[in-house]
């Protein structure tokens, strides 16, 4: 089977009227399954326990979205007997025929692109333009990873020498543990979970309690695309104990996990162990958090620059790993930057995000709401509120997560809205002296996933590409929306392992590889 050359998923178009008609079709077969039953999937067999996992939607949490099975240690012990069977056959499937599961499973959820998008746009509070974007990439992921398997699967090129026949190929590792975040539902966990499984391995998937319906949407579409049993076996459950647990357990080869550095510093410290029994060391791929920076220079494009500064800070509520929750601004320029991104940051409609004309919707759960406004009462201690600052009133009125878009000015660099990943809808803004001081300050965090430049100073263009610390960095354009193939994507330090989702090194954290030499 010859595959075509790979091109990113297109977004859909809802200036089109039937492209709104399709999705608003799609939000009511998604509202007729409210409170739909949804089992684990272990090697096959569909269990329903007694505890229930509520997926609700933060803009109304009176709606349950999906009553989930939940699991517990046992569970999880039978969750990884089933995959360590099907490990057996699945590893020795040839690499272009998993890649032509994956290629159907694009097709499946192709077909399906508004269900997924409008299940995201109610289980977790994305806007109608924000979640098609989340199911294209998620499309990108399995196509692109199909074809990085034939690329892999290919003879390696090796250094020739007389009287020997040498060859290099790639084999799977094992069991993995999938841990995706909740902020991109179907986009992360398609592709953790794909990736993985395309190079051989099979999986355990524990999704996010609060986005745990998308990747049962998910488990189906695999199914559906051929997937043998027990290669991906559909988990959810809690963090504490299941995901310790199995990230403990001595027959897990890897973990691959997106989410905060908390999270990933505790699973980094337990893989690190070598639990009885244990054959291997466990590989650990990890994206973690960002405080990311947007950097404006005299010598911008300042419309250009607000666009990017507010697109970047509040698309899904500031609720990304690549948000920009931090700009730093030229002295000379300051101030009236200020006044451009409030201007833009006003426009922006919030609202319960099934109507399409609404850009800020909720923010994840209770959890989120309390702990965002806790750290936009540190910032009026810290800085200049200019803009928001609290609950929106929609809160009140609906029961709903809805923040206020936050904007505070004069921050100090080393204060907390200046360190600490808020991953919600507030925006630090840093007054910088020139634009060494501003990559200084830009630098000046624990993390380092992305950034941005706006300057059309070439000899500071070229000084950010070598001193601005972060894994993507962006040149006169905003610090979200990496597109797999185009930007591979993740962080230094604190930020994780640099992974490199979307790029051609990305399989390789799945394989290992092997290297054959026969004496002629």
């Amino acid at each position: 089977m010859a595959v075509v050359p790979f091109q990113n998923e297109p977004l859909t178009d809802f200036s089109l009227p039937q492209n709104r008609e399709a999705f608003r079709r799609a939000l009511e077969m998604v509202q007729s399954r409210f409170g739909r039953e949804y089992p684990l999937i272990i090697g096959g067999e569909r269990i329903m326990t007694q505890d229930r996992i509520l997926s609700t939607n933060p803009a109304n949490p009176k709606e349950v979205i999906g009553s989930v099975a939940k699991a517990d240690r046992d569970l999880a012990d039978k969750a990884m007997a089933a995959a360590l069977a099907a490990f057996q056959d699945w590893s020795r499937v040839s690499p272009k025929a998993r890649a032509r599961i994956l290629l159907k499973a694009a097709a499946i959820m192709r077909r399906r692109k508004h269900e997924f998008s409008a299940t995201m746009v109610v289980e977790i509070g994305k806007s109608w333009v924000e979640a098609d974007a989340d199911t294209a990439e998620a499309i990108d992921f399995l196509e692109y990873y199909a074809r990085e398997m034939y690329r892999l699967s290919e003879p390696q090129p090796l250094t020739r020498i007389p009287g020997e026949d040498n060859e290099l190929y790639y084999i799977p590792l094992g069991v993995g543990l999938i841990i995706p975040p909740w902020n991109f539902p179907c986009a992360i966990t398609v592709g953790m979970t794909a990736s993985a499984i395309v190079a051989g391995n099979t999986v355990i998937l524990k999704p996010s309690s609060l986005t745990p319906v998308v990747a049962a949407l998910f488990a189906e579409v695999m199914e559906e695309a051929g997937l043998p049993h027990g290669v991906l076996n559909y988990l959810p459950g809690p963090g504490g104990s299941v995901g310790d647990y199995l990230v403990g357990h001595p027959q897990t080869r890897f973990i691959s996990f997106t989410g905060s550095k908390e999270v990933g510093l505790r699973i980094n410290e337990v893989a690190a162990k070598t639990a009885p029994g244990q054959r291997w060391i466990k590989r650990v791929v990890a994206e973690m958090g960002g405080k990311d920076a947007i950097v404006v220079d005299r010598e911008a494009d300042l419309d250009a620059a607000a666009d990017g500064i507010v697109a970047s800070a509040y698309g899904f509520q500031g609720q990304k790993c690549s948000a920009c929750s931090r700009a730093i601004i030229h002295q000379d320029v300051y101030e009236e930057m200020i006044e451009r991104i409030v201007e833009r940051t006003k426009k922006l409609v919030q609202g319960d995000p099934r109507d399409p004309e609404v850009h800020q919707g909720p923010v994840a759960d209770e959890s989120a709401f309390k702990s965002i406004l806790h750290y936009i009462e540190i910032g009026k201690q810290e800085g200049r509120l200019v803009l928001g600052g609290g609950p929106s009133p929609l809160a009140s009125e609906t029961g709903g997560y809805f923040i206020q878009p936050t904007i505070f000015a004069d921050v100090d660099s080393r204060a907390r809205i200046g360190q600490e990943e808020i991953f919600g809808p507030v925006l630090a803004i840093m007054k910088a002296k020139d634009f060494e001081d501003a990559i200084r300050i830009a630098n000046d965090t624990e993390y380092g996933l992305t950034g941005s430049v706006y300057s059309r100073n070439r000899a500071n263009l070229e000084y950010a590409r070598r001193h601005f610390f972060v894994g993507n960095l962006y040149l006169n354009r905003k610090s979200t929306g990496a597109l797999v193939g185009v930007h591979p994507f993740g962080g230094f330090n604190m930020s994780g392992t640099d992974s490199k989702t979307g790029g051609h090194d990305y399989l390789l954290l799945f394989l290992q590889a092997k290297a054959v030499s026969e004496k002629l």
